[in-house]
């Protein structure tokens, strides 16, 4: 299985501290070592960086650990492979373009092969995985059903909740999604989040020794959630979703749709 790093800020901030966990358990303290990516918003532009090395391993991993990209929407993925070999198309992160956004995606976990018989039809599978042919099927349907981007995100998110509930009946679907504002998050077996806000304290990376005083680095307005596979501390509590259950989120808090 692979593991999911996500980023919602309502100012733009670093993922340092996070992704410094996270690639520790690309072939350091876990065994994710079948490459990873990550992807960084800066309004509706992208930054995003592949490596099928390891990520405990790689100079690129030390570049975003230790450069403070700051951004309000990130989404990161080290890989463990079990469908499609070893190289960079099969690299997660995965993007695609609609209604003038760049859509970024990442999935944990595996799907049966039934989902190739999923109809692609606008979007097609660069690489050889299961997960980027479920995006390019996902973000084809959300193409089919919204031509144009509406300006009420609920019924786009319903949408994207009903079609993860049918890939999750082919195998097991962790996603993180977004478009540059809203970052959803779905959940079929391990997917947990964390809030921190005003009044911050300090954290401890579980994969490393650091610890971070957060009350240091914020400002009493700052609102940012991670969302991971595992939590990536030890001093802190973590919310898990639950099986089937996605979360919405916009400018670090959970989006209550009407």
């Amino acid at each position: 299985m692979c593991e999911l790093l996500g980023m919602s800020a309502n100012v733009p901030t670093d993922i340092c501290f996070s992704f410094t966990g996270l690639m520790q358990r690309g072939g350091e303290t876990g065994p994710h070592r079948d490459g990873w990516g990550i992807a960084f918003y800066e309004g509706k532009g992208l930054r995003d960086f592949h490596d099928p090395e390891p990520s405990c391993d790689s100079e690129i991993a030390q570049l975003i650990k230790n450069h403070p990209i700051k951004s309000k929407t990130v989404i990161s993925h080290i890989r463990q492979a079990n469908v499609g070999e070893i190289c960079l198309e099969n690299t997660h992160p995965f993007t695609r373009e609609l209604w003038g956004y760049t859509w970024t995606f990442a999935h944990n976990g595996q799907l049966d092969a039934k989902l190739f018989d999923l109809p692609v039809s606008f979007y097609k599978p660069v690489g050889t995985t299961d997960s980027e042919y479920a995006f390019c099927w996902l973000l084809g349907e959300v193409r089919r059903a919204f031509p144009e981007r509406p300006d009420d995100f609920a019924e786009v998110s319903a949408l994207i909740a009903r079609c993860a509930d049918q890939l999750r009946e082919l195998g097991v679907f962790n996603m993180l999604l977004t478009e540059s504002e809203y970052l959803f998050a779905y959940c079929t077996t391990k997917l947990a989040w964390i809030t921190r806000r005003a009044p911050f304290g300090k954290a401890s990376l579980t994969d490393a020794e650091l610890t971070v005083n957060f009350r240091e680095e914020t400002n009493t307005t700052d609102v940012v959630t991670v969302i991971a596979t595992e939590p990536l501390t030890d001093n802190e509590e973590w919310t898990a979703l639950a099986e089937g259950e996605m979360i919405t989120f916009m400018d670090g808090e959970p989006v209550r749709f009407s």
